[in-house]
């Protein structure tokens, strides 16, 4: 009996540092060192695309959309070791903030997608000008051997109106601006303007593409090097968020009962409150300390 509340917070911070793992290293190193390869990339560990078929249902279709939910049977079973309800109402603040993170951190993926289906688009459209291809037909074409745009959505909601300026001989560079508005989309500000410079004065797109594509890939590496590199500091904020959870692992290992301590006395509950607010203080200060090395 003394050794299941040890269990219990084990498999706590095993659902923890599911929840905060957002980046795997070796895959990002694996795109640093391949980048432009084309090759296909397996999926981690912990994504949504390896849990069994039975848990997918629970997690939402995408993996993201309801896995902030989980916050609260975590809440649950520290509410029913501690016999109290304050951890099951800390599970519930908790997950709007956690919808909020999963959102964010989805909506970077995103614009990762786009920049690299931009660079993806810029060879595929380079390719078929040196076929022969007149360039409204080249960017067709592309788009739909390749699936760049489709699939990965670098035009999203300007796609109809760039492929039918290219099929009907509009302003295909007014239509690319227009997409360019779109996060990780400003390469394809390049692409019209390279259009408009082949139209208006003579030069070969095709050569402008792919110059295009060479800058887009090297500022992309350039990004995946970066982050591989602050992959260190990474690992130090989850660990920062992962040390109380260690902590009481630790005093109940020790033979100590601190969710009574924390949850039925008037210093632990100020403990509680005081070490709660310093602990989300520092993991975003120190989260905001990474960000701003990484958009640097």
């Amino acid at each position: 009996m003394a050794g299941e509340p040890l269990y219990a917070a084990a498999l706590c911070a095993g659902t923890a540092a599911w929840l905060t793992v957002g980046r795997d290293r070796g895959l990002k190193r694996a795109r640093l060192l391949l980048a432009g390869g084309g090759a296909m990339e397996a999926a981690p560990w912990w994504s949504w695309e390896r849990l069994p078929g039975a848990l997918r249902p629970l997690l939402g279709s995408s993996g993201g959309a309801r896995r902030e939910w989980l916050c609260l049977p975590v809440g649950l079973v520290l509410a029913v070791l501690g016999e109290s309800v304050v951890p099951l109402a800390a599970g519930a603040v908790a997950v709007p903030l956690v919808r909020r993170w999963l959102r964010a951190r989805e909506r970077r993926r995103d614009q990762e997608r786009r920049a690299e289906s931009v660079i993806t688009l810029c060879g595929a459209v380079a390719g078929e000008l040196r076929a022969g291809l007149q360039p409204g037909q080249a960017l067709m074409l592309a788009a739909g051997s390749t699936g760049s745009i489709e699939s990965t959505g670098a035009l999203d909601g300007a796609e109809a109106a760039v492929l039918a300026a290219a099929r009907f001989g509009g302003d295909v560079p007014q239509a690319l601006r227009e997409a360019a508005r779109e996060p990780g989309a400003d390469g394809l500000a390049g692409v019209a303007a390279c259009w408009r410079v082949s139209v208006d004065g003579g030069a070969g797109l095709a050569a402008g593409l792919d110059r295009l594509e060479a800058a887009l890939r090297a500022e992309q590496d350039q990004r995946q090097d970066l982050r591989s590199q602050l992959a260190g500091a990474w690992s130090t904020v989850t660990l920062l968020a992962l040390l109380p959870v260690v902590a009481l692992a630790m005093g109940w290992a020790l033979g100590a009962d601190p969710l009574r301590v924390l949850l039925h006395t008037p210093a632990g509950l100020a403990c509680l409150t005081v070490g709660g607010v310093l602990e989300a203080a520092g993991v975003y200060w120190a989260a905001r300390i990474v960000r701003a090395g990484e958009k640097a």
